[in-house]
């Protein structure tokens, strides 16, 4: 067996295995994966918590180890800690009788020798380039020493000279006969005997002070002792990432000017070849192992195999074509940015605008819900009348576009070399969009058919976006976005929604699409089901459950995404995510992990097998994988979000006034400009003027439809409206039917005639 790197324990000291657990009287005993390590026995419900989660240790030095039975064995520290164990067969028991045992020896010898060898501590030298603060506590604490020694040695001296008369005195007490002067004699002896005490008592207390400064003095040299070394560990693991990455420039500098087309082609020459060997080389030797998160329902990760951290140039280049050389693009990405000639460099800086970072807070209003909604159960939400107050003062429109919060995912991904690589970036941007509705109970303004909203941050961000309201029933929205750094978003969304008295289900229908422009890589998802808690009774709350198949057309990558229901009983972390990208023929290749309300980290998967049956008796897929890396994390709050309605720091300006923007954008909506700044009642009464006059409308225009169609009963409900800005057409790529934005809106911007708005407020 191969011996990892430190810390890691060698071979000879560590014993793993599976062994049964007492837990209770309801449980009984349960499968516990147990590892002795160092002296330690820790213990995991599973191999892949080893990186993450210890559920229990106990230090086998102060521990008692007792057989029960056959297979049955006690390990208690007196009290505090108590495991019962249980092993498969006596065999084993013994297995890990004998591994315990010898074990707790050690660990009593090490900690007997940690225990003495403080006492050389004082010889070691400080260290140059030490603080004066600690070095002048050493030579204070010599001195100290020092004196205590001097003390001994007076306290012998004197021990040897009174004892020397003491026994003179006893050996004339001896001679003398009866006599007159036996009763000085006596005296004599009785003062030299209490001097030789009193000395004795003197140096005993010398000793116990000298012992005690000793033993406390030694602890703090250790433990300096252990920071320096720390130190010295942490500046050689600095340094060497330091040159690593010094490496990685100069690679990049010239990969950036000379290599691209190289890394693009996979068949290199021969000189090539073996540059690129090299760099993979080093790129596998800084890699660390992966620390699994707990099991998943459909596979597990473990750590990959040392050997593909060891590899030598050929097997690193076989591996390279193999994965896609997915590592390489990921640092040349990240690395080129800065000099790579495709990315515009500004000649000047216009000055960004500077946009809120506040709203008026919530006013402290109460309203019971469950009075409004106890007579709406099993109807759709848009048909259900509710007042302003369980609204927040954005739009669907504007929340819609909240999903471009973490747009840097896209414009990372539009630079990925490898399709792989890319898919994990439009994963997690998928994930990301969720991040802001945690915490977000208020219910969004439902817009008014033709509503539009724009969200123009070009000169900041790189991206610009609309939405517009295509339909009133069902209700529908329609979203296109387009970003400089190459990439496009569009979407089309309708709601579905059933009250079910305790809970409100959201059900998004419809797609969203991303385009990558320089690679055509045509990507397609759809949204999870949005559940809101406890409408009845206590405090609400929001839960996002079910799949996502993310698709590259152009490839046939995929990546499947599962959004875990919160579940009381469940062990797993809250608001879990998990996804595995795959390419055409099913390859797994990548590892997704996190929470849709935090953050989502990715690795490479090294090697996949079968695994061990799962508690529903399906057999799970066990991937080795590198050590994850972060792709996406939430932003903070800002300041007293709780006082406005948890907006993020984009929500804030989605609703900002602005000047030039179309006469139907949802910043110019009344109702939702009073409800903003606190004026409740006065929203109300214009959201019902606005509502009443979106039903004339629509009567209007299916009294027209009508009139145009060759049969009352043709077109008795049809409505006729036609989307501005959208188009509906057939996806080829796709096959799916969605608004397609046709242009002509920003122009519209330019010229300042918004002549073919309707009148919707």
């Amino acid at each position: 067996m191969s011996e990892p790197k430190p810390p890691t324990p060698t071979g000879g000291d560590t014993y793993k295995g599976w062994l049964f657990k007492w837990t209770n009287y309801i449980k009984g005993y349960q499968r516990r994966w147990f590892v002795l390590s160092n002296g330690l026995l820790s213990y995991y419900r599973t191999q892949a918590e080893m990186g993450h989660t210890c559920r229990g240790t106990i230090n086998l030095a102060t521990a008692n180890i007792a057989v029960e039975d056959s297979c049955n064995f006690v390990i208690s520290n007196g009290g505090a800690q108590t495991y019962h164990l249980k092993a498969n067969s006596e065999v084993e028991r013994q297995r890990w009788i004998t591994a315990l045992e010898l074990a707790k020896a050690k660990a009593v010898h090490m900690q007997a020798e940690s225990d003495d060898s403080g006492d050389e501590c004082p010889a070691v030298p400080p260290t140059p380039g030490q603080g004066g603060g600690r070095n002048s506590e050493v030579q204070s604490t010599l001195r100290t020493l020092n004196s205590k020694v001097e003390d001994l040695n007076t306290c012998n001296d004197l021990i040897v000279k009174h004892g020397s008369a003491l026994q003179r005195s006893l050996s004339e007490l001896e001679g003398i006969r009866a006599g007159g002067d036996m009763g000085e004699k006596v005296r004599q002896v009785t003062e030299r005997a209490t001097l030789f005490r009193i000395t004795s008592n003197a140096m005993i207390n010398a000793c116990r002070d000298f012992l005690s400064l000793a033993q406390s003095h030694s602890k703090r040299w250790q433990k300096a002792l252990q920071v320096e070394r720390d130190q010295r560990i942490r500046l050689e693991e600095t340094l060497e990432q330091l040159a690593k990455q010094h490496n990685h420039l100069e690679r990049a500098f010239r990969g950036a000017t000379v290599l691209p087309p190289s890394f693009s082609n996979p068949s290199l020459g021969n000189k090539g070849g073996a540059s690129g060997k090299g760099d993979a080389s080093d790129e596998d030797d800084e890699n660390e192992f992966f620390d699994a998160m707990e099991d998943p329902a459909e596979f597990i990760t473990v750590p990959a195999d040392p050997k593909y951290h060891r590899r030598s140039g050929s097997n690193v280049s076989g591996l390279s074509n193999e994965t896609g050389m997915d590592d390489q693009s990921v640092n040349f990405d990240e690395l080129s940015l800065a000099s790579n000639p495709e990315s515009p460099q500004p000649l000047e800086l216009e000055p960004v605008r500077q946009r809120r970072t506040r709203i008026p807070d919530k006013p402290n209003y109460y309203l019971n819900l469950w009075s409004i909604m106890k007579n709406c159960i099993g109807k759709e939400l848009s048909k259900i009348p509710m007042p302003v107050n369980f609204n927040e003062p954005l739009s669907m429109l504007q929340r819609l576009s909240e999903d471009l919060e973490y747009y840097e995912l896209l414009d990372k991904g539009a630079k990925c070399q490898s399709s792989l690589e890319q898919m994990c970036y439009v994963a997690a941007f998928t994930v990301s969009s969720y991040s802001t509705t945690v915490h977000r109970t208020g219910k969004p303004f439902n817009p008014l058919l033709g509503e539009t909203f724009e969200l123009d941050r070009l000169k900041d961000c790189g991206y610009r976006s609309l939405c517009e309201q295509v339909s009133h029933h069902p209700p529908a929205a329609a979203h296109h976005a387009m970003s400089e750094k190459g990439w496009s978003l569009r979407q089309e969304i309708t709601l579905a929604s059933k009250f079910r008295g305790k809970y409100l289900s959201i059900m998004p229908l419809g797609s969203i699409q991303c385009i990558f422009e320089k690679s055509n890589n045509h990507y397609s998802w759809k949204k999870v089901t949005t559940t809101v808690h406890n409408i009845i009774v206590g405090k609400l709350w929001i839960d996002q459950s079910g799949e996502i198949d993310v698709v590259n057309h152009k490839t046939g990558d995929r990546c499947h995404l599962k959004f875990a229901p919160y579940s009381y009983f469940s062990r797993d972390v809250p608001r879990k995510v998990t996804g595995v990208v795959t390419d055409k023929d099913g390859k797994a290749h990548y590892v997704l992990s996190g929470t849709w309300d935090e953050k989502m980290e990715f690795s490479r998967i090294m090697q996949s097998s079968k695994g061990e049956n799962g508690t529903e008796g399906k057999q799970r897929t066990v991937y080795q994988t590198l050590k994850a890396k972060e792709i996406w994390k939430k932003n903070p709050l800002p300041e007293g979000a709780e006082n406005m309605y948890f907006f993020s720091t984009l929500a804030l300006t989605l609703n900002e006034p602005e000047e030039g923007v179309a006469p139907t954008d949802s910043r110019r909506r009344p109702d939702q400009r009073l409800m903003e700044d606190g004026r409740w009642d006065e929203a109300n009464a214009e959201k019902q003027r606005l509502e009443e006059k979106q039903r004339t409308n629509r009567r209007e225009r299916e009294r027209e439809a009508v009139k145009a169609a060759s049969s009352p009963e043709e077109g008795a409900h049809q409505d006729n409206h036609q989307a501005l800005w959208f188009e509906k057409l057939d996806d080829p790529v796709s096959g799916e039917t969605l608004h397609v934005y046709k242009g002509g809106y920003w122009e519209t911007k330019d010229s300042g005639s918004w002549d073919l708005c309707p009148d919707i407020f």
